[in-house]
């Protein structure tokens, strides 16, 4: 085959976004550091514990107010999604470190609880398969009691979980990994199932209820491989390429079949939901929370203490 040297127009364009991108990761870098470091000296004495709830909660507030004030929340959180942020003084008495991720990356977890929805038949069906999916590549040992207790949390508020543990179990629903990890806990204790730990869940799987479409652009080689009935390093192949085109082209030119996955999926449209997560130390101890940002509100703060 010939090789021929790309158009220069297309040369440019490929230098002028990668120049963009620099650009936007530069004015995230300067707009979180210039806030939070101003925030320091408010709160660099208040060391303990018993504080440093106080210290999470302005950091949280500071760093959500600088996410409703980007306009292009797109160019915002694709820098986020692949840049982990550390801020620190020139003395290294203070540092924080900023981490984001799509939220609705995976299938909704959720969605196993749809199964006698008539609307819903497609998110509920996906889920099943997947879920099936799991059970046997990874030779889970009680599959249907696996399934029981998810769809026992899913459907009842509070089933596992104590309601003063966290502010986040304060609705029906699997809200976080935590929440999810913590069943998968309960499960293992129950039935000894050895194969259960070693279960990526999470290249699979979301764990926010508001999730009604998958943000495939974001999802795992593995689960587009799963959704697409491809195989894994093909899929690998093409999420490496910095130009790759659509999704669904790249479905289409290599035999999957998109319609059959296009109701659940968002397509083009960028998803405005993020799960961040945030460690912080000062006066040598590590801290740590964790929130959610969905269409400019931030939402289900938790805080993780000293790490």
């Amino acid at each position: 085959m010939d090789k021929t040297q790309p158009p220069q127009n297309d040369v440019k364009h490929r230098q002028g976004f990668a120049l963009l991108i620099t650009l936007s990761v530069l004015a995230v870098i300067i707009a979180l550091t210039t806030v939070l470091l101003s925030y320091f000296e408010e709160v660099k004495q208040d060391a303990t514990e018993s504080k440093a709830l106080i210290q999470a909660d302005i950091y949280y507030k500071n760093i959500t107010n600088i996410f409703q004030g980007f306009k292009n929340k797109k160019t915002l959180f694709s820098v986020l999604y692949n840049t982990s942020l550390p801020l620190r003084t020139p003395e290294g008495r203070f540092s924080l470190q900023l981490q984001c991720e799509p939220l609705y990356k995976g299938v909704n977890i959720n969605w196993l609880g749809l199964e006698n929805s008539a609307q819903k038949a497609a998110y509920s069906s996906v889920a099943q398969a997947l879920f099936e999916a799991i059970v046997q590549d990874y030779n889970i040992q009680d599959p249907g009691r696996l399934h029981e207790m998810l769809v026992e949390e899913i459907g009842e508020k509070d089933k596992w979980v104590q309601r003063e543990q966290s502010r986040l179990h304060q609705k029906n629903g699997i809200i976080s990994y935590k929440q999810f990890s913590d069943i998968i806990s309960r499960y293992q204790f129950e039935i000894d199932d050895p194969e259960i730990g070693t279960v990526p869940w999470k290249i699979f799987f979301s764990f926010s209820p508001e999730a009604d479409k998958v943000d495939a652009q974001y999802s795992s080689p593995e689960l587009l491989a799963y959704l697409f009935d491809m195989d894994v390093s093909v899929v690998e192949e093409w999420t490496s390429l910095v130009d790759k085109g659509t999704l669904e082209n790249f479905v289409r030119e290599n035999g999957g079949d998109y319609e059959k996955r296009k109701s659940i999926l968002a397509g083009e449209t960028f998803l405005e939901a993020a799960e961040c997560s945030v460690r912080y130390a000062v006066a040598d101890e590590q801290y740590g929370f964790r929130f959610e940002y969905i269409q400019g509100e931030a939402k289900y703060f938790e805080f993780y203490g000293k790490q």
